[in-house]
């Protein structure tokens, strides 16, 4: 059974309303769209509050038997109710915040153990120093650019991203823009709302026949390649490495792309090597009449020279996705040069903003971080080795995880210190400067592995899961 559609909230799945609704479970309640609202642990559901949002179950969930500490998720900036739900049906306390000032996410922080964001929340190194708390992080985007990830690893936390699930949503919206480029609709559209009609054929053009130059040739950049041919475009693409070609694309030095490109479109990440990467000498070698389009990093174009290129005509029309700078939130005013520009189409960085690619995102980072908590697998993280896990941990056993410094005699140490218990299972992987080991072994010593652990010369941080009755696990 479900709610009906009238009890139902706006974006949260019914399934879950029915569970946040059982008698007694402790909850954090805030709707989707308002400032977060808490529940105190000593007060239970009221009948009305499943009606106005959100989340979680009591941490006594059954999912949740082998680890009896509290976990706290902070999900930022909108991070889809999917990954919300995943959390709670875990048992996790679950607190939304749409925008928090940098004092205002520290003090947060503080009894944090899971973190969401997308591309706007900043975790330098002093925001991570309050968290001391903090497990892991998730990136419900691709971006990792705005947290410290050598400092994060350095401290033993992993941090998560989704590389591929927003892939085809920016593709599609290139090939969406290419077109409207090529037809000048952008002008068309604000020119007939100002009650101007003015048809024309002069300047406009069918995509087909025409080349697209795509640089960086990653999940983004491929998959455009395989939508442009189909509308039967020719495409060139250049990489900093060698790339397979999909279909009949062609790879090609930066300088012979712009040449020969009708459409060019950036798709790299946020590197010192990619800021600046089409510079203003990039654009005038650019074909006369061409288009670019740029939804990756507002960094990597010229926007100056690209706003002159299109006042002069050099330049037939531009797509923009991402800026230099960006406003931190709806109520800042944005400027750029390319306001008012010619055939120049500006959108608030939606490359990745469709229900499907949120909605997979939210499934794939937050059951990454849930596995990662649970059971301590790192596959899929960006900064720490990846580890993966050899099976479920089995009753009577507990499974050690710890992080230490990349030094010689380290795994001496820590053979060692769990040799008074049966190893069924090992695993380990170095990198970044830190080490990262998975050991399970049958022994009721947790708390005294523990200590011995972190008391190791070079050890970063440690914590136990331990399957079976009367463990209070410990992290």
């Amino acid at each position: 059974p479900s709610l009906p559609p009238s009890r139902r909230s706006p974006g949260v799945c019914p399934q879950f309303l029915l569970q946040s609704r059982v008698p007694g479970h402790r909850v954090t309640v805030c709707h989707s769209r308002d400032p977060i609202r808490r529940i105190g642990d000593d007060e239970t559901l009221p009948s009305s509050a499943a009606e106005i949002g959100l989340l979680t179950a009591t941490q006594n969930h059954p999912a949740r038997k082998h680890l009896t500490m509290p976990i706290k998720v902070l999900l930022m900036e909108n991070v889809h109710d999917i990954a919300a739900s995943a959390f709670a049906g875990e048992g996790f306390t679950v607190v939304r915040h749409t925008k928090l000032s940098q004092e205002e996410l520290e003090k947060e922080l503080a009894d944090t153990n899971i973190i969401g964001i997308r591309s706007k929340t900043m975790l330098p190194k002093e925001t991570l120093d309050k968290a001391p708390n903090l497990l892991c992080i998730g990136c419900f985007c691709i971006g990792t650019d705005t947290i410290d990830l050598p400092y994060a690893t350095s401290k033993g936390i992993p941090v998560f991203n989704s590389p591929y699930a927003n892939s085809r949503s920016v593709a599609e919206l290139i090939i969406a823009q290419m077109v409207t480029l090529a037809r000048q609709t952008g002008d068309r559209s604000m020119e007939i709302h100002k009650g101007i009609w003015n048809k024309k054929s002069a300047g406009c053009y069918e995509v087909r026949g025409k080349t697209l130059g795509i640089v960086g040739y990653g999940h983004v950049g491929s998959q455009l390649s395989v939508l442009a041919e189909a509308m039967g475009m020719r495409v060139l693409f250049t990489d900093v490495v060698n790339m397979l070609a999909l279909g009949t694309a062609t790879q090609v030095s930066k300088a012979e792309l712009l040449a020969k490109s009708d459409f060019v479109s950036l798709h790299v990440p946020r590197l010192k090597s990619t800021e600046n990467l089409i510079s203003e000498s990039d654009i005038a070698d650019m074909k006369p009449g061409s288009y670019i389009l740029n939804a990756s990093r507002g960094k990597v174009v010229d926007v100056d020279a690209t706003a002159a290129a299109l006042k002069s005509g050099h330049l037939a029309g531009a797509y923009f996705d991402v800026y230099p700078s960006e406003p931190k939130g709806y109520t800042e005013e944005f400027k750029s040069v390319l306001q008012g520009c010619p055939n120049t189409v500006l959108t608030p960085h939606i490359g990745g903003s469709t229900e499907e690619a949120q909605t997979g995102i939210g499934v794939e980072v937050s059951n990454k971080l849930i596995k990662y908590v649970n059971m301590g697998p790192t596959t899929g993280s960006v900064n720490v080795p990846n580890v993966d896990i050899g099976g479920a941990l089995e009753d009577g056993y507990t499974r050690i995880m710890n992080y230490h410094k990349d030094v010689p005699g380290v795994m001496r140490a820590i053979n060692d210190i769990v040799s008074v218990g049966n190893v069924s299972y090992q695993t380990l992987r170095t990198g970044g400067g830190v080490g990262y080991v998975i050991v399970d072994l049958k022994a009721d010593v947790s708390s005294t592995i523990k200590e011995k652990l972190e008391a190791m010369d070079h050890s970063v941080r440690t914590f136990l899961v331990r399957q079976g009755a009367g463990y209070q696990g410990t992290m």
